[in-house]
């Protein structure tokens, strides 16, 4: 999260910048800057909106946008476009850089720096031969608050793609488990979801096998997440 003195230095930069260029509605747009610079997460042009008319600002979900696509050109905001599809915007602090996780079950986005990791790839890069510009990483998965509130055990079909999990326990009549030990599935077995779109059927990976499996008979297979343990990472949390 920003400190109070970076905030201050961006809005004196872009009030330089934007009364240098003469760009019009300047005190309207100043009054954008000020609520977005104050909005610590990845809020979309319709959150901002939202912010600055419960501020008492008539200003509508246009102008806010634009004056957002005028931010990035400046260079005081990134856009995103994270896997849901929606723009984003978030601060661009100079000589600062950072990479995003993201939760597929809540929509939360972290923020988080590695130094050894950006090292990494810049000795990945100059070994190619390579000259980066700019990069970004984006990690999606479950976060630690889902994970806890996670059942112990959940039916397959609303497993998220990407996750792995072990298969803990069968539920339903002996032709359904029949038919999924004649799948190769047992009891113990670890799986990764390939495909799951909340319709139509799972897919999943099993021994570097592709198992595909109706929604039906995934409602009976019973899984527990399988946890993954890493570390050095600072990271900063947000609530969609």
């Amino acid at each position: 999260m920003a400190s109070a003195p970076i905030h201050r230095h961006e809005k004196e930069q872009f009030i330089k910048l934007f009364k240098q260029d003469r760009i019009g509605r300047f005190k309207d747009r100043l009054a954008v800057v000020e609520i977005f610079l104050h909005t610590e997460h990845h809020a979309t042009a319709g959150e901002l909106t939202d912010l600055v008319q419960k501020n008492g600002y008539g200003l509508d979900a246009d102008f806010v946008e634009e004056t957002m696509e005028l931010m990035c050109r400046y260079g005081f905001a990134h856009r995103n476009r994270f896997a849901d599809g929606q723009v984003r915007y978030e601060h661009r602090h100079l000589g600062q850089h950072h990479d995003h996780m993201i939760c597929t079950k809540c929509q939360r986005i972290i923020e988080f720096e590695n130094q050894a990791l950006e090292q990494l790839q810049q000795q990945i890069a100059t070994a190619q031969g390579f000259h980066v510009l700019q990069h970004k990483m984006e990690l999606y998965g479950i976060c630690r608050q889902c994970r806890q509130n996670q059942d112990l055990l959940m039916p397959l079909d609303i497993a998220k793609s990407g996750e792995k999990l072990m298969i803990k326990a069968f539920r339903g009549g002996s032709q359904a488990k029949l038919r999924l030990l004649s799948m190769g599935i047992r009891i113990g077995d670890r799986v990764e979801v390939i495909t799951n779109l909340n319709q139509g059927q799972v897919v999943l990976a099993l021994d570097f096998k592709r198992l595909v499996m109706g929604r039906g008979l995934a409602q009976k297979v019973l899984v527990s997440p399988i946890s993954d343990k890493s570390g050095g990472l600072t990271a900063v949390e947000e609530t969609p």
